[in-house]
């Protein structure tokens, strides 16, 4: 029975955690009508930034400085690369948000580590 609990509150938190990534790009696609690659690795980001401020600082507090660094993050993203891009082809925006993401990647592991 202890499996059983175990096993579904792994699955509950996967599943969640899917459905949403899943919402995520859907809003991002009937937003602006490009899938947004690098909507994967801000989450790494965000995962990265929280995991290192938190070993250095309380958990509320090391929230609320990753968000605040997502936002200006994800306002950065936009304002230098993909506002510079609107009413182009698709293949243009898909390389864009390719690029974005191996950006990133390696972006957050310079900075906060593996």
């Amino acid at each position: 029975m202890q499996s059983f609990l175990q096993f579904l509150v792994i699955g509950l938190g996967a599943g969640a955690t899917y459905a949403l990534f899943a919402q995520g790009a859907v809003l991002i696609y009937r937003g602006s009508g490009v899938f947004n690659f690098a909507q994967g690795a801000m989450v790494l980001f965000a995962a990265l930034s929280l995991a290192r401020l938190s070993e250095v600082m309380p958990l509320p507090l090391a929230l609320v400085l990753s968000v605040l660094i997502m936002i200006a993050l994800a306002y950065a993203i936009e304002f230098l690369v993909l506002r510079h891009l609107v009413n182009q082809e698709g293949i243009i925006l898909f390389m864009a948000t390719l690029g974005i993401a191996y950006f990133l990647e390696g972006f957050g592991e310079t900075i906060w580590g593996s």
